[in-house]
């Protein structure tokens, strides 16, 4: 211990602690150059003959190249789900099906270290939270609904469940895997079968876990994966083959959707976009507040449809919280991916970078003051330093528009009244978060709050039991859960 002290003793006084690299290896993910689509249990050359690069967000290279489906290879994933469903996947024994289900968790846990590094190459999200978080929540949506697959009749008393058919499912960019994991586990545990188009920017986990399919020795047709653009999902969505589509993405792209299906007998959850408001009392533990805040925005780049992007602050602590806020933010390392110790990673593409350059700005000009830590960006990639912005008025772009990067808007409030009509003051809602040390405060704002999911003193926690969705222009239905069954089915009373 004394020699330990003496060494200690002998720094200058001007040393400080640096952190070392830490990266993550990235040849255990095998990329190939080229990927085609999934249909039939096979990989198929696109009919388009068209094919789309995938770009790394954090060094701008090309990955890989991807098929890009047309109207044509569409039908043909819709006719094989078809098929597969009235040939064997709806009249097998749920047990049997859970038994696909329980494989594909396995294994997406046994692979967990390549998906963790696939998904932060192709995404631009540190490996940590890969790693620690959409991965192991990945595996663990399909052994949840493994369970519940021969359980159906005791999810729904009283009624007759009977799967729906062919599920479409248009998934996102900000959680390419974990959003696959939402929305096919559920859909196969209730019987029916699949055609789920990935997000254009990020397809690779996607195409692995076609290939994890393969190793379950999943029936052929049961899930199909058709990569491409928006005219791939348009085309997904106006196919007549279809018996349920659910949609995670825009509110401007749910609204479209939504005119598409009117008046066809096609079931439909959208989860949208979303304005959280993240709202501190007086009583609230600043510290633990302090991290709840930065894992609501910072998380991810801030590209979550729940982030907490809205801070309301009561005004008699807003000086001390913001200082700690400051200070926290000045310890954020931005940079490579796939180094462990990275907390903010690349945004995901160039267009989604120059809409938050385009949105904070207009906070700029609007009469916000911002505040951003010194930070030195990578010169390749897209990168955007942690902002917030204080001053800012309930009417400002940036207090009103989803901009779906890492900037916080600080508000404050008086009184919890004031606090619910400011959290309640925007066209989403999706989630919010309460902080305060009172269990009756939480539950009078839980009740008064006009959010799907509300979370307290802590936010951003998932769980495959629990469901997650929105109100008004965040969307409609249910994801995880029982709730989360009940749009793949119909019920013969």
């Amino acid at each position: 211990m004394a020699q330990v002290e003496k060494r200690v003793s002998n720094l200058p006084a001007t040393f400080e602690w640096e952190y070392a690299p830490a990266p993550e290896a990235r040849d255990i993910v095998q990329i190939r150059e080229q990927y085609g689509l999934f249909i039939g249990g096979e990989e198929v050359e696109p009919r388009t003959k068209e094919w789309f690069p995938s770009i790394s967000p954090a060094t701008e290279e090309p990955l890989f190249e991807v098929a890009l489906a047309g109207e044509e290879d569409v039908a043909l994933a819709v006719d094989t789900a078809r098929n597969a469903f009235e040939n064997g996947w709806s009249e097998l024994a749920p047990s049997e099906r859970a038994k696909y289900l329980f494989r594909v968790a396995r294994l997406i846990q046994e692979r967990s270290r390549e998906l963790a590094v696939a998904e932060s190459l192709d995404g631009g999200k540190p490996i940590r939270e890969s790693r620690d978080v959409d991965i192991p929540l990945a595996a663990a949506h399909f052994f949840y609904y493994a369970g519940w697959a021969d359980k159906l009749e005791y999810a729904f008393p009283n009624r007759t469940p009977r799967p729906l058919g062919v599920a479409a499912q248009i998934i996102p960019w900000n959680f390419p895997l974990l959003m696959l994991s939402w929305k096919i586990a559920p859909a196969l545990a209730c019987g029916n079968t699949v055609v789920l188009k990935p997000a254009e920017t990020t397809p690779l986990t996607a195409m692995i876990f076609a290939d994890i399919c393969r190793q379950a020795e999943l029936p052929p047709g049961v899930v199909n994966l058709v990569t491409g653009d928006g005219t791939t999902g348009a085309h997904l969505v106006r196919n007549d083959g279809i018996d349920k589509l659910a949609f995670t993405g825009s509110t401007e792209v749910g609204k479209l959707i939504m005119r598409e299906l009117a008046g066809r007998n096609v079931k439909l959850t959208l989860e949208l976009g979303g304005k959280a408001a993240n709202v501190v009392f007086d009583d609230a533990a600043l510290d633990q507040a302090v991290e709840g805040i930065v894992n609501g925005i910072y998380f991810n780049q801030g590209h979550v449809c729940c982030a907490g992007s809205r801070l309301l602050v009561q005004e008699s602590i807003y000086e001390p919280l913001l200082e700690k806020l400051k200070r926290r933010l000045s310890t954020l390392r931005v940079g490579d991916p796939l180094d462990k110790n990275t907390d903010v990673g690349a945004i995901n593409s160039k267009a989604q970078l120059e809409k938050i350059r385009e949105l904070v700005a207009s906070g700029e000009e609007e009469g916000a003051e911002i505040y951003q830590p010194k930070c030195d960006l990578p010169e390749r990639g897209y990168w955007f330093v942690p902002t917030l912005f204080t001053n800012v008025a309930q009417s400002y772009r940036i207090a009103q528009e989803e901009i779906f990067g890492p900037v916080l808007s600080v508000l404050t409030f008086r009184t919890p009244d004031e606090a619910v009509e400011k959290a309640n003051n925007t066209p989403y809602g999706l989630s919010a978060g309460v902080w305060t040390e009172k269990g009756s405060r939480i539950l009078w704002m839980a009740q008064r709050l006009r959010a799907g999911v509300v979370w307290a003193n802590t936010y951003n926690r998932f769980d495959p039991t629990s469901p997650f969705g929105g109100y008004r222009e965040s969307g409609f239905g249910r994801e995880g859960g029982r709730h989360g069954l009940e749009p793949y089915l119909r019920f013969d009373e």
